[in-house]
């Protein structure tokens, strides 16, 4: 499985544009009392809206939205869920290209 990785910052709101599998794909990475969100744009269209950013899970889950992967969070200091203090370092957004 090939992989990409997404440079975020350590900050609690924050919006990256990235081009994937020749598509616009925008996110929006917000941390709130109860976790760290995402929501997905692609090509301007909303097609994740709150997805919950968790260890090693999957946040889009939905192959039919035709992105061709999903977007891991993985924990590189052990096996802790996401929170904005410790993007680009500690935790570590991937693109895992499934087709």
């Amino acid at each position: 499985m090939t992989q990409i990785e997404i440079p975020l910052s350590a900050a609690a709101s924050q919006t990256i544009k990235v081009i994937l599998n020749q598509q616009s794909v925008r996110l929006d990475v917000y941390q709130r009392s109860t976790g760290l969100f995402m929501n997905v744009w692609l090509n301007g269209a909303q097609v994740v809206a709150g997805a919950i950013c968790q260890n090693l899970n999957p946040v889009v889950h939905a192959d039919y939205l035709g992105l061709g992967g999903d977007f891991i969070f993985v924990d590189t200091q052990g096996s802790d869920d996401p929170t904005y203090d410790g993007l680009g370092s500690r935790y570590v957004l991937v693109w895992a290209i499934t087709s």
